[in-house]
């Protein structure tokens, strides 16, 4: 029997092994998913050794980016995002070759453009780990123009402290790609200034459990528009297993 995995920690909000074993079900699909919950990824390589079967993983915080020390060949749009959320292993000849991929990228911009509606704000990236890399690259493969924002300014990008009236104005597209609101964690959300928010307003939230995050919620109550990661997970998922099975 294959297996397949998610690795990354903690995985008690992920969605991902229910998703794929249903598939398996409904598709009569003979293999397994694992939930691999690491604290160090230090651990990966034990992982490898103990699952002989293993073909593929889904990678996500916050590992898409301290996993790439343990691939052979990384694909050329992961490479240039900086960030890896699917791994491909393939085994032949009793060697076994890591291949890193980035499936998030399609499933946001696929997901987004039925959000925006042919709509291109100007678009705040809420933070600046693994899936922000994907959704800055996507933003810019569809012509959408943006600014980072995290807690610590840089030359690269500004703090919550700096989203003034003007700049909430002119930015009408907010990602949160931080895991703030993410389950158990449902009473968190990044420090914006939500009464600046208006029906004009775009809040896009990676985070799909639980299916309406604070940071949603209150831009709702603004009358702004609001959307969570679920479809990009599903366009994701099936992007790897595409590339899983290639």
């Amino acid at each position: 029997m294959d297996t397949f995995g998610i690795l990354g920690f903690p995985l008690g909000h992920s969605f991902s092994k229910k998703y794929f074993t249903d598939k398996f079900t409904e598709e009569n699909i003979d293999a397994s998913f694992l939930n691999f919950e690491l604290p160090n990824i230090k651990d990966f390589p034990a992982i490898m050794k103990q699952h002989s079967d293993l073909k593929g993983l889904c990678v996500t915080i916050p590992y898409k980016q301290d996993i790439i020390q343990f691939l052979d060949e990384i694909d050329p749009l992961a490479k240039r995002i900086g960030a890896v959320n699917s791994v491909q292993i393939i085994r032949e000849n009793e060697k076994v070759k890591l291949v890193g991929y980035n499936t998030d990228i399609h499933g946001f911009t696929e997901s987004l453009r039925i959000f925006l509606d042919a709509e291109k704000p100007k678009a705040l990236i809420l933070g600046t780990g693994g899936v922000s890399k994907a959704v800055a690259t996507g933003l810019e493969e569809m012509g959408i123009e943006y600014q980072f924002v995290s807690r610590t300014a840089s030359h690269k990008c500004i703090n919550y402290d700096m989203l003034s009236r003007e700049l909430m104005g002119n930015y009408h597209l907010l990602v949160n790609c931080t895991p703030l609101g993410t389950f158990p964690k449902n009473d968190t959300c990044p420090d914006i200034p939500y009464e600046l928010l208006t029906e004009d307003h775009f809040l896009y939230d990676v985070v799909y459990n639980p299916a309406e995050t604070l940071f949603m919620k209150k831009g709702a109550e603004q009358g702004a528009k609001t959307h969570n990661g679920l479809k990009m997970l599903h366009l994701q998922a099936e992007r790897n297993w595409e590339i899983w099975n290639q």
